[in-house]
């Protein structure tokens, strides 16, 4: 049994609400671009093919009842654009659009609105069979590349977030390659992470291994490295929000640790996705808008808070950051820089092995005569002196005092301890 996200027939289109599985299967109706627009912003539909399909049916739906009038252009100009705003990272929504619109402008100097609106609701229609079909062949290539290495085993796949018939018009992408392998008697068994904040593995991937009846095991994020060494992994393999020239490619965010165990292992990793999730306008993944989401899906489960009330997003506003070397000065310019030196400071010998990391929550001073005079006006650290402190703390002690430092030799800060915390 194939799962079905998208139910549509002329005028009329339905999604399964994913943020209410496994617990409920309910499909909300779709009738307006507005409807499309929310159903994508809040993730009842997800996966970069199926906002793409929905996203246009919404406009086909609106078209067939009438809005756009006399001036079905502008109408469909401003729809799609207003629906690509929804989740920008998936890049198949705006390369929808764009092909969309330049067929629309072509239609509409041979045909009256009435013919131009038919045209555009065929070519939307057109796209649920081509995404079925994409993604079969998709599923079918990456099957026969993995067992190409593994002639005569069945494999183990390792996969991310959810890219199957949920994720699409139907069948699936990375899942795509699951069920093909395991159409042809060949899949062992399929890992899937939890992904975290939206639990899409659990509660999505999961869902559908369950209904296809996929021998599947699910981890949580943090497992996937061991999962690889331990679980002898095929392969890894994932989908694609955006692929860019250069071969970058942008996905959910967990996927690009999962490439790095696995290049550790020895594990080929391979990235599934339609061409429509292709942008070779951008050189390079740098170039990619990542789309910022609440932090309330991370603080919360299903409207239940799980982190501290206070807890905060801190925003970097940094004057001093102090480093182990001053060659990562020039990683961050228009911010001072203090660059650690032990030979300045009277530390316990055993602290001389210590390393900080960039941003590391342990701070130590030196003898501050690098700092300008006058300092930084909200430079908020400084040191007293302190030369009856006997000096006996361990290279990871949680706490550093600085001392011994003449004070006729320090810029003028006020007397204050400096204290270090890890």
């Amino acid at each position: 049994m194939t799962l079905e996200a998208i139910r549509y027939r002329a005028g009329s289109l339905q999604i399964l609400n994913q943020l209410l599985l496994p617990q409920e299967t309910v499909f909300d109706e779709v009738r307006t671009v507005q409807d499309g627009y929310e159903a994508i912003k809040s993730m009842k539909v997800r996966g970069a093919p199926a906002i793409a399909i929905v996203g246009c049916l919404s406009l086909a739906v609106e078209l067939r009842a009438g809005a756009g009038g006399n001036d079905p252009v502008t109408f469909i100009r401003e729809s799609l654009c207003h629906l690509t705003s929804a989740r920008p990272t998936a890049v198949n929504m705006g390369r929808a659009a764009r092909e969309l619109m330049e067929f629309a402008e072509n239609e509409s100097m041979e045909k009256n609105p009435e013919q131009l609106t038919e045209s555009v609701i065929g070519w939307i229609e057109e796209m649920l069979e081509r995404d079925v079909n994409d993604n079969k062949k998709i599923g079918n290539y990456g099957a026969q590349h993995i067992l190409s290495g593994v002639p005569r085993d069945s494999v183990t796949i390792l996969t991310h977030c959810n890219t199957g018939s949920l994720a699409t018009a139907g069948y699936g992408t990375a899942l795509g390659v699951v069920r093909s392998l395991h159409a042809l008697g060949r899949l062992k068994r399929m890992y899937c992470t939890e992904t975290r904040p939206y639990n899409q593995g659990a509660r999505l991937t999961a869902y559908e291994a369950v209904a296809e009846g996929f021998p599947a095991t699910l981890i949580t994020d943090s497992m996937a490295a061991l999962t690889m060494r331990e679980k002898s992994i095929t392969a890894v393999v994932v989908g694609a929000d955006r692929v860019v020239a250069n071969g970058d490619t942008a996905n959910k965010i967990g996927t690009y640790q999962l490439a790095i165990a696995a290049k550790h292992h020895g594990i080929p990793f391979y990235v599934a996705a339609p061409s429509t999730s292709c942008d070779l306008s951008l050189e390079s993944g740098r170039h990619i808008v990542i789309e910022e989401r609440p932090a309330e899906e991370l603080t919360s489960i299903n409207g239940v808070p799980i982190a501290a009330p206070e807890l905060e997003e801190e925003l970097c506003d940094i004057t001093v950051i102090i480093l182990s070397s001053p060659l990562m000065e020039t990683l961050f310019p228009g911010v001072f820089l203090l660059s650690l030196s032990f030979s300045s400071l009277p530390l316990h010998p055993h602290s001389t092995m210590i390393y900080l990391p960039p941003f590391s929550p342990l701070f130590l001073c030196r003898s501050l005569l690098s700092l300008p005079n006058p300092p930084p006006p909200n430079l908020s650290c400084s040191l007293s002196l302190l030369p009856s402190l006997p000096l006996s703390l361990s290279t990871f002690s949680p706490l550093f005092l600085c001392r011994s430092l003449p004070s006729h030799s320090l810029p003028n800060l006020p007397p204050l301890i400096y204290l270090a915390l890890c």
